[in-house]
């Protein structure tokens, strides 16, 4: 395979022509067209990033998937305003003052999209599925809090010994190993969502299909078509059915964002996921109030795989990638988003906890730079036998866009020599979760939850998200005494001790809080920015209104 470097001027300047040139201001359009059909049915169009690989809420993976799977199905809580837990299908719970057994009360009236209630067996069933390794759910640690869970993932027991139960059609117990801070948000995420028992042991893998898709949501599958729509249509049977306003909703896998700007500004789309960078700067011009930069609570880094050469045992020279990384440059030159530098495991928008961050953040870059040179060479590596590596990324976002900057920042601090890869988004997911090919790799990870343990559980050395493949004993017993700890001074401390080991080890380079650039229409109406990324569309509603040009805005 050809190698080629790139000098950090080369590096900008490709970045600039890929991202968009963003400089004619002549031709900007932002059509208004609302689609509200002549009998009123509104319809929400959402650029969705790119295909979900799999809308079984057990096996999905990634922020597309979820943004569907919120629509289709519904846990026994779910997040409302400022990303606060409220009720879902369980309409109120109480928790033990031993802070180990959690008694849900499901609503009476929670019904399947084809009728059937929803019950609290449908929940023993999906949560017992959920961890089953039969399932080879990626997310089947985020339930090891629940008694027996990590055994059960362990294949050691069966599924049936979960600490779940349903005294009647309408309770669900839910009981821990060991108290947990967190537990409640966990079941927010779609992991711990119910499915249709009866669809799943008919159809299969196919249970999400049009036709056979049985959902409890606000809204239930209509049709799918793989690369170009997913479109979902209301759940008559959903409880709060009567305050859904949106009847349908579709989402469009455009991973290319110059391409969904020009589709959301010719009115094509009410909704874009993302920005491109060099388009910024016209957008807050022309539209500032369509507009919004929302810090999430999410980080943006790059993984090194500490399972083979040239990373395993070799801390200098991942040391040395992370400091040669002028983080500046790429928020600031580069994204222009407004999104903060990280120094740090945990962004500082999960909320009471000061993060743990590097010595040598606020270094002068010469220094940096030197310091980073001296453990690239102490490492083994020089001008004559200079690192030569693979970066890994995926097809759409800003994968490209980093590795091309890095690449190119590598070479001029330290000449090493870094070839970026793409791959297609499930071929790249299944390629870092396999770990045998990578060696740097894009990461980026959405929080699931607004507590700390929601970054540090995925480098946990049994962790099926642990793509490093990191295995430190002082992490992980840190890691999961805290995970176990009341909130409090002990908690903290536990917590700093298991962010200290992971930033010393340096399995990864942190390199930005992750920040949401949306493009909102304005006839969308009660939009709430969500640091979590929860955004459900049955919250929202579509004024009609008239298009930029003066026309209708219904079609």
């Amino acid at each position: 395979m050809a190698r080629t470097g790139l000098s950090i001027a080369a590096g900008l300047t490709l970045v600039a022509v890929l991202t968009g040139c963003g400089g004619d201001e002549s031709g900007f359009a932002n059509r208004l067209a609302p689609a509200v059909a002549a009998d009123g049915t509104k319809t929400l169009r959402y650029g969705n990033q790119t295909e979900p690989g799999t809308l079984d809420p057990h096996q999905a993976s990634g922020v597309p998937a979820a943004n569907v799977l919120r629509d289709l199905y519904e846990g026994l809580v779910i997040t409302g305003a400022d990303d606060k837990i409220i009720p879902g299908v369980a309409e109120s719970w109480t928790i033990s003052d031993d802070r180990l057994t959690y008694t849900f009360k499901l609503r009476s009236d929670a019904r399947w999209s084809n009728g059937k209630p929803v019950t609290a067996q449908d929940f023993v069933y999906s949560l017992r599925r959920a961890v089953a390794p039969t399932t080879a759910s990626s997310y089947a640690d985020i339930h090891a809090p629940i008694k027996n869970a990590t055994a059960i993932i362990n294949n050691d027991k069966p599924p049936e010994t979960l600490g779940v139960a349903a005294p009647d059609a309408h309770t669900l117990v839910i009981r821990l190993k060991e108290p947990t801070p967190f537990f409640l948000q966990t079941l927010t995420h779609p992991s711990s969502d119910p499915v249709y028992r009866p669809a799943v042991e008919q159809w299969g893998d196919s249970f999400t299909q049009p036709g056979h898709a049985v959902t409890n949501g606000a809204y239930t599958m209509d049709a799918w078509r793989v690369n170009e729509r997913i479109r979902v249509k209301r759940n008559p049977y959903y409880w709060d059915n009567a305050n859904t306003a949106i009847d349908r909703v579709e989402f469009y896998p455009i991973e290319d964002g110059n391409s969904e700007l020009s589709r959301y500004q010719a009115g094509g789309l009410d909704w874009a996921a993302t920005v491109p960078p060099a388009a910024t700067a016209r957008i807050k011009r022309h539209i500032p109030d369509q507009y919004h930069a929302v810090p999430t609570i999410g980080i943006a880094y790059l993984g090194l795989n500490m399972r083979h050469a040239p990373f395993a045992d070799n801390r200098k020279l991942r040391l040395a990638l992370s400091m040669a990384l002028d983080r500046d440059v790429i928020t600031d030159k580069i994204l222009r988003g407004g999104q903060p530098t990280l120094y740090s495991a945990v962004p500082d928008t999960v909320r009471g906890y000061t993060p743990v961050e590097y010595d040598w953040q606020d270094w002068p870059d010469d220094k940096r730079k030197a310091r980073a040179r001296r453990l690239y060479h102490e490492a083994g590596y020089s001008a004559e036998h200079p690192l030569q590596a693979e970066y890994l990324y995926p097809s759409g976002g800003v994968g490209k866009t980093l590795g091309l900057v890095a690449v190119a920042m590598w070479r001029e601090v330290l000449g090493a020599d870094i070839t970026p890869i793409n791959q297609e988004w499930k071929v790249f997911l299944q390629t870092a979760r396999e770990g045998y090919d990578t060696q740097i790799f894009w990461g980026g990870w959405i929080g699931d939850y607004d507590d700390p343990n929601t970054f540090f559980s995925i480098f946990n050395s049994k962790a099926a998200l642990n793509y490093t493949g990191y295995d430190s004993p002082a992490y992980d017993t840190a890691q999961e005494r805290s995970s176990h700890t009341p909130t409090g001074a002990k908690r903290t401390a536990l917590m700093h001790k298991a962010e200290a080991t992971l930033l010393h080890d340096a399995p990864i380079i942190p390199v930005w809080v992750y920040t949401y650039h949306q493009l909102v229409k304005p006839y969308v109406t009660s939009y709430q920015p969500s640091a979590l990324g929860n955004y459900y569309s049955k919250n929202f509603d579509i004024r009609p209104g008239q298009d930029a040009d003066g026309g209708a805005g219904g079609h």
